[in-house]
C-alpha cells in the first residue's frame, strides 16, 4: 500500500498587542520636597508599567509647580500631542486633582481621548474614563476637586491681604537692589550703587532711554537676566519700595482658574506701608524723582498704551518677546518689540501687515471675516518662528501652521492711496522748482 504523506504548514501563532501605557503626574510647588515626590511618582509609574508583561512603555509626562487648574502645562500638552499622533493606549494618572481640577479642562481632555479610543485611569478614585458611568463620576469629582482649588485659592488671598492690612511685606522675592530670602531683607550693596546712579542720572537730565543705554554699555546684569529698556528703568523710579516704603495689592489674581495676574485699577483696596524695610534711596530723592516724571508725563502728552486685537498675542520664537502695533504711512505693522527697541543686530524679524494677521486669522477660525471675540476665544497665542511663517496655538492645545506672503504694491493701493502718492510727487516737484 503507497504511503499518503500530508504536508502540514506551520501555523503563526498571533500574540496579543501590547498596550502602550504612559503616566502622567504634577506636583503644584517648584520646593525640594514636592520635587522629590515627583521623582518617586516618576520612578513608581515606570517600574508599573515596565513590570507587566502586556503592557509597553510609554513614557511618563510630570510638570513641575504647575496648577492643575492651567491647560498650558508643557508635559501635559506633550502627552496630549503623543496621545493625537497614535502613540499612547492608556494613560495612568494619580487622581483627579493631579490630572487637572478645572471640571471643564478635564471633560474636555477625558473626551477628545476618548474619540481617539484612549483610556485615562484615575488610582484613587478607581475610575476608567471608558467605562459605562465613567464620565458621570470624573464630572461629580472634578467638581468637587475644582471647588477645593477655589477654597484654597480664598484662604491664600485671606492670609495674604490680612498680611497687607497689617503692613506686611507678602510674597516679595526678587527686587533689583536687595536681597530677600526666608521673610528677611537685606541691601545688595553692588546693585544698590546701581538704583542710586539711575536715580541721580535721572535727576541729572538723562531720560530713561538713555540710563538704560548706558546700563547696557556697562554690562549690568538683572535679576533673572533679561535686557535693560526704558520701561524696566521707569518702574525702578516708580516703585515706592526703594525708599523703604510699600504700597500693596497693586495687582491681583483675577480668577482661581485661569491665575492671570491683572493691574488694580480700583476693583480692591490697596494698602501704603510706611518702614517696612531698608531703603535705598532717602524719601526726598524719591519724591523729587515723581514730581519730575509727572511733569515730563504731563508736558509729553503721552497717552496710555492702546489695547488692540493682537496685542501680547504675538511672540517672537527668537527672542521671545511681543510684537507691537507700529503704524507707518497709512499702513499699520506689527513687529517684534527688540527689534524695534535695539535693531535687527539684535533681533532680526519681519514686520507682518495687520491685514494679513486679520486675513490668516479668519483663515484658521474659519470665517468669513475676522472676529476679535471669536479670536480671544479660541486662539491663545501665535508664534513667529520664521519670517512668513505663523504658528497659531489654540485654547484646546491644537496648532495652526500658516505661511503668509506681502501683497504686491499693485494690489495693495486704493484709489486714496494712488491719491497721496500723487500730491506728495507734485508736493516736491514744486518744492524743486522753487529752489
Amino acid at each position: 500500500m503507497m504511503r499518503k504523506v500530508i504536508k502540514i504548514d506551520p501555523v503563526a501563532i498571533k500574540l496579543p498587542a501590547k498596550k502602550r501605557v504612559a503616566a502622567y503626574a504634577r506636583v503644584s510647588s517648584g520646593k525640594d520636597v514636592m520635587l522629590h515626590s515627583l521623582s518617586a511618582q516618576i520612578s513608581h509609574y515606570s517600574e508599573t508599567i515596565q513590570s507587566r508583561p502586556d503592557w509597553q512603555y510609554a513614557g511618563v509626562y510630570a510638570d513641575e509647580a504647575a496648577t492643575g487648574t492651567k491647560d498650558n502645562r508643557a508635559e501635559f500638552q506633550k502627552m496630549l500631542t503623543a496621545c493625537r499622533n497614535k502613540k499612547i493606549d492608556l494613560i495612568i494618572t494619580k487622581s483627579i486633582s493631579r490630572f487637572a481640577r478645572n471640571t471643564v479642562t478635564l471633560l474636555e481632555v477625558v473626551r477628545e481621548l476618548s474619540s481617539l479610543n484612549i483610556e485615562v485611569y484615575f488610582e484613587k478614585e478607581n475610575i476608567y474614563s471608558l467605562s459605562g458611568d465613567g464620565e458621570l463620576m470624573l464630572t461629580i469629582l472634578a467638581s468637587f476637586a475644582q471647588a477645593e482649588s477655589l477654597s484654597v485659592s480664598e484662604n491664600c488671598k485671606w492670609r495674604i491681604r490680612k498680611g497687607f492690612q497689617e503692613g506686611e511685606l507678602v510674597n516679595l522675592r526678587f527686587m533689583f537692589g536687595y536681597r530677600i530670602s526666608r521673610g528677611l531683607i537685606e541691601i545688595n550693596e553692588e546693585q544698590a550703587q546701581i538704583v542710586r546712579m539711575i536715580f541721580d542720572d535721572y535727576l541729572g537730565g538723562m531720560g530713561c532711554t538713555q540710563i538704560a543705554k548706558k546700563l547696557r554699555e556697562l554690562d549690568v546684569k538683572r535679576i533673572r537676566d533679561g535686557i535693560w529698556t526704558a520701561e524696566r528703568v521707569g518702574e525702578i523710579l516708580k516703585n515706592e519700595k526703594y525708599a523703604g516704603n510699600s504700597l500693596a495689592q497693586k495687582k491681583f489674581i483675577y480668577d482661581h482658574l485661569s491665575k492671570k495676574l491683572v493691574t488694580n485699577w480700583g476693583q480692591l483696596p490697596k494698602y501704603y506701608a510706611e518702614n517696612t524695610h531698608p531703603a535705598i534711596i532717602d524719601q526726598e530723592t524719591f519724591d523729587k524723582v515723581q514730581i519730575l516724571l509727572a511733569k515730563k508725563r504731563k508736558t509729553s502728552g503721552k497717552k496710555e498704551m492702546a489695547v488692540y486685537a493682537f496685542t501680547e498675542k504675538i511672540v517672537c520664537d527668537k527672542c521671545g518677546k511681543h510684537y507691537n502695533r507700529k503704524p507707518t504711512h497709512g499702513y499699520v505693522y506689527w513687529n517684534c518689540r527688540t527689534f524695534l527697541h535695539f535693531g535687527k543686530s539684535v533681533c532680526h524679524t519681519k514686520q507682518i501687515p495687520e491685514e494679513i494677521l486679520l486675513q490668516v486669522s479668519a483663515e484658521v477660525l474659519e470665517l468669513d471675516h475676522f472676529d476679535e471675540e471669536i479670536f480671544h476665544q479660541q486662539i491663545k497665542e501665535i508664534r513667529v518662528p520664521e519670517d512668513f511663517k505663523l504658528n497659531f496655538v489654540l485654547h484646546n492645545g491644537h496648532t495652526v501652521e500658516k505661511e503668509w506672503q506681502n501683497k504686491s504694491r499693485k494690489d495693495s493701493w486704493d484709489d486714496k492711496k494712488r491719491q497721496e502718492a500723487r500730491e506728495r510727487q507734485s508736493l516736491i516737484m514744486e518744492r524743486g522748482m522753487a529752489n
